[in-house]
């Protein structure tokens, strides 16, 4: 149970990273300092963006149940 969890969680975190990265800057911040304040009309559509945060939530709550689950079987064993 343990490989399994620990599987789960390093494969959530990469995508999660990517996912992440994959957002559109929304003004502001880090992005902007290094070019990224330019919009572009071509940067993607709102129903893209809407799926991108949902699988970002899904997956930030899959990585957030195998930190618990890896730290239950820690604990427990």
């Amino acid at each position: 149970m343990r490989l399994f969890l620990d599987i789960v969680l390093a494969i959530t975190s990469v995508v999660l990273i990517l996912s992440v990265l994959l957002h559109r800057a929304k003004g502001g911040g880090l992005s902007s300092l290094f070019g990224g304040g330019v919009q572009s009309s071509l940067s993607g559509s709102s129903v893209v963006e809407k799926n991108l945060d949902r699988i970002t939530i899904v997956v930030g709550l899959v990585w957030i149940i195998a930190i618990v689950g890896v730290g239950l079987e820690i604990k427990f064993s």
